[in-house]
């Protein structure tokens, strides 16, 4: 059983380069722009992934102007964490900042447990492998949450 789209949902890793970009994209790509979606990372240090950008391309999905932030460029920037529906976690250090940073807010946090491909992988194709693998865990995650896509263009 699916559930409804919410209004607003925030992805969640580690640097916000990899993961949680691919998430970002793919579910717009997937259920349009009905729900409001963003992404953060627990640091901001890194850009984003290249790889990522890659196996997203390979569904069109276009990740080359993102601009990582963290949770606290997030709310220097007006995005306020309670304004989001749901958290969804991809990394455990992601969701333990989730659930501090919202210990006073009424709203839910999930952990979908997404592969971290970065450093898997010796040649190109083998890392483009690894890389493919997250993002096919985490279409599978949207799809058993929210149902197969309704935007797909």
């Amino acid at each position: 059983m699916t559930e409804r789209l919410p209004q607003s949902v925030l992805f969640c890793c580690d640097h916000n380069a990899v993961r949680s970009p691919m998430a970002e994209g793919i579910m717009k790509k997937f259920y349009g722009t009905g729900t409001y979606v963003q992404s953060v990372g627990v640091h901001n240090d890194m850009e984003i992934d290249g790889f990522s950008i890659a196996v997203c391309q390979e569904m069109d999905v276009e990740l080359q102007r993102h601009r990582s932030r963290s949770f606290d460029e997030m709310e220097e920037w007006g995005d306020d964490l309670s304004s989001f529906d749901l958290v969804v976690a991809l990394s455990p250090a992601s969701q333990r900042r989730a659930l501090e940073l919202t210990r006073f807010y009424h709203l839910d946090v999930e952990y979908w447990p997404i592969i971290d491909p970065t450093g898997l992988g010796e040649t190109r194709e083998t890392k483009l492998a690894s890389y493919r693998q997250a993002r096919d865990q985490i279409i599978a995650k949207l799809k058993e949450k929210w149902g197969e896509p309704t935007e797909m263009t």
